[in-house]
């Protein structure tokens, strides 16, 4: 008899998300199988449910969700070289096939929202024993994309003044992670004031709402009126990039964090030159800087226990997008427990 599991599938004709249950997967050559111990729930997740997003490299038109995943590995299949049953390992967010195409798990293939899962070898990553899973799992993602965002594609130096739009799941990490690398100061601008004082808790110098009319005035104040190095647009909004733009100093750049689907506007293109500004598109992270986090929360740099909102069973999947749709209670991450 077939051994079987509960998934969190996604059912991409019709975006219904069901928690069914299916047969428990088999590791291929090459791969591994884990007991997932948990699973961050993603805003993508909900785009991925209501249709904003839709799978690009998917064979079926059903997957499961969760590319947020962490647990324990339980079955490797042949070939596999390096790793044994019982460690405790996170999985990273996708794999390149052969032609170097990215494919995302819980997105072009199966994902964590499941007891089980499969993995390349090469795409798993151990943890410390000491590293919570609710809190391994979000590093895929959560805290890498804006780990790259902060080192790689702004390449934000100690002492740069920096700005970060929108402290929820992303940014609330970038505020952490610019205080890491010795940014200074970081501001943190979120209209929500839960959501500012949460930043000012992660290690934000200052807070501000940016629907206030003094708000360009105060960041030149605290910038000692030279503007802003690095500005981090994590919500998605025309307003942030437009508003942001106003703020930047003399070789500031505006990197894109947050997906609006919208048209980019430079208001003047006179003042955009004049002051060498730039905009730099940014999207996910490297296998890399995954890796460097792990080293980063082994070494005691990195603490996550507050990024963990709440923990629900996988049965309540679907509870679980809800409050994250509609931010009820503000979480930076919801993590689903098989």
């Amino acid at each position: 008899m077939v051994a079987q599991m509960l998934a969190g599938r996604l059912h991409v004709t019709d975006r219904a998300l069901r928690v069914e249950t299916v047969p428990v997967p088999e590791p291929g050559h090459g791969q591994v199988r884990i007991r997932v111990a948990a699973a961050g729930v993603c805003l993508s997740d909900v785009h991925l449910i209501d249709g904003t997003l839709t799978p690009l490299y998917l064979p079926d038109d059903v997957v499961t969700l969760g590319h947020e995943v962490a647990g324990v590995i339980d079955a490797l299949g042949e070939g596999v070289q390096g790793w044994q049953p019982g460690q405790r390992v996170l999985l990273q967010a996708g794999e390149r096939d052969r032609r170097g195409t990215v494919l995302t798990r819980g997105v072009d293939y199966d994902g964590g929202w499941a007891e089980y899962a499969l993995a390349r070898q090469d795409t798993v990553v151990p943890i410390p024993d000491d590293l919570p899973f609710e809190q391994a799992c979000i590093i895929p993602d959560a805290v890498s994309t804006p780990w790259a965002a902060v080192t790689d594609t702004a390449r934000t130096r100690a002492g740069e003044a920096v700005a970060v739009w929108g402290v929820g799941g992303l940014g609330a990490h970038a505020v952490q992670l610019l205080r890491l690398v010795g940014a200074a100061p970081v501001i943190a601008v979120d209209p929500l004031p839960a959501a500012r004082e949460r930043a000012l808790a992660l290690g934000a110098d200052t807070v501000l709402d940016p629907g206030e009319v003094t708000f360009r005035d105060a960041v030149r104040e605290l910038t000692g009126g030279r503007g802003l190095d690095v500005a981090f647009d994590f919500a998605g909004v025309t307003a942030v990039r437009e508003q942001a733009l106003t703020v930047l100093g003399r070789r500031g750049r505006l990197v894109l964090a947050g997906i609006a689907n919208k048209p980019v506007t430079i208001a003047s293109d006179s003042p955009f030159n004049y002051f060498q500004q730039a905009v730099l598109g940014h999207y996910g992270s490297e296998a890399e800087h995954v890796e460097q986090l792990v080293g980063l929360a082994r070494a005691g740099r990195l603490d996550l226990a507050g990024s963990v909102s709440d923990v629900l069973p996988l049965a309540e999947a679907a509870e679980a997008v809800r409050r994250v749709e509609s931010k009820q209670g503000d979480p930076i991450r919801l993590i689903l427990r098989p």
